[in-house]
């Protein structure tokens, strides 16, 4: 059995950046990462539009370029790594197997980062009645489709579902000559970025169609056009909206979902709210030695977040494999999301290591005018009036040294809204 001091599993932009802040912390640089594509740079790869490392490289990027970065210093570093390989079991015991062209293989880690990023929801999750024709796809696969694979993917598309990729497919189709007939959304607001329904809809004049949803998908042989309609408070049909759209193409861009089935093999306890992994401020998560970070733990809509928190992930997995016993469970803090708040990571906050430390969350609606609030034992420590939040935009505020020398750790930790008075 080949072992090794840290196994990053997923080869995109957080296991690049894990690994490579393990290296930097690590006497022993047994480092494996292990990616089940081709290439090393994951998602990224796909990712031809400008838009990355605004704020980890304070310049502008598209994908690949972003990706390169890393991958040119992980070979730099013989940081050792294998593509087409996939990862077929993890055990609490941090053993990994592992099966490849060379055959199926085991190996030991002291600690493991996951970083398997997240898969596409399908038609089938949300349920749109229908035949099956051709011309159905993912915003991510029609994205590869077109971007790595070349083809051209119809004449006339729907795009159905207002998520980050799909805002930035309603634009790289125009680009190739495919008519955007509408983005249909069945929320009243969009779930993407703000910036991406300027430069990507309003820009090229595609209609976003709020508070609507799709029917049906007509067709046989191929999708000739799906019938929409407008939607209530509680997401029900209005009679007499409904209308036919003309297309050979729909996308769905129905939001992502942390890819865990390995996780929890690896007897990691799951959080419901975000799809991912419970986590401390180090990016422990429940199972000793076994870390996560970007999609794998909650979804992202900016690549440079997900590099600093597999950063952070990368550093403290390379002192677990010094020092474990820092990481007792016993020494965490709960951080808990309250009132509008729908989720925050890290969840915990282990006392062992009480450094700056930046809480990530997403509201549950849009509001407009609300105070950000972090309450510990019925102090109020942080207070940031926000005029306007959305569930699209990940906000984040910061424990700083000040406020965390304020806390009484045998209390909760609470992040809620209130109404700016």
């Amino acid at each position: 059995m080949h072992e090794y001091s840290v196994i990053v599993i997923g080869g995109g932009p957080a296991g690049l950046a894990a690994a490579l802040k393990s290296f930097e912390n690590l006497d022993d640089k047994r480092i494996l990462i292990i990616e089940r594509d081709s290439f090393l740079g994951g998602i990224l790869n796909q990712c031809i539009h400008p838009g990355f490392g605004l704020h980890y490289f304070k310049e502008e990027l598209t994908g690949p370029e972003y990706a390169q970065r890393f991958i040119e210093l992980v070979e730099k570093n013989g940081i050792e790594y294998l593509t087409d390989t996939h990862v077929m079991d993890i055990t609490p015991e941090k053993e990994v197997t592992i099966v490849n062209k060379h055959g199926l293989k085991k190996l030991k880690a002291k600690a493991i980062v996951l970083a398997m990023g997240a898969r596409e929801r399908t038609r089938g999750a949300v349920q749109i009645p229908g035949t099956r024709p051709a011309g159905i796809f993912t915003a991510g696969q029609a994205q590869r489709f077109i971007n790595i694979e070349g083809y051209k993917i119809g004449k006339k598309a729907v795009i159905v579902g207002s998520g980050d990729i799909g805002l930035i497919m309603a634009r790289r189709l125009t680009l190739e000559g495919i008519e955007v007939k509408a983005v249909v959304e069945i929320m009243p607001y969009s779930t993407g970025l703000r910036r991406n329904i300027v430069q990507c809809l309003e820009d090229f004049g595609i209609p976003l169609l709020l508070s609507h949803k799709v029917v049906k998908i007509h067709g046989n042989e191929r999708v000739e056009g799906v019938t929409i309609s407008v939607v209530d408070s509680d997401f029900k049909e209005i009679p007499g909206t409904q209308r036919f759209i003309e297309c050979d193409t729909v996308l769905f861009s129905v939001g992502l979902i942390p890819e865990n089935e390995l996780s929890k093999k690896a007897g990691v306890v799951i959080d419901e709210r975000t799809g991912g992994p419970f986590v401390d401020n180090t990016f422990s998560t429940t199972a000793n030695g076994i870390f996560a970070c970007g999609n794998v733990l909650h979804i992202h809509d900016l690549v440079d977040n997900v590099t600093l928190e597999a950063e952070t992930a990368g550093k403290y997995a390379a002192l677990y494999c010094q020092n474990p016993e820092l990481f007792q469970k016993g020494k965490l803090t709960n951080i808990i999301a309250s009132d509008g708040i729908r989720y925050v990571v890290p969840q915990h906050l282990n006392r062992n290591f009480l450094e700056p430390t930046i809480l990530r969350f997403r509201v549950n609606n849009v509001y407009h005018d609300k105070v950000i609030l972090l309450i510990n034992s019925g102090k109020k420590l942080l207070k940031i009036k926000k005029q306007y939040l959305s569930p699209g935009e990940m906000e984040s505020i910061a424990l700083s040294e000040k406020i965390l020398s304020q806390m009484d750790f045998s209390e909760d930790i609470i992040l809620k809204l209130e109404d700016d008075k």
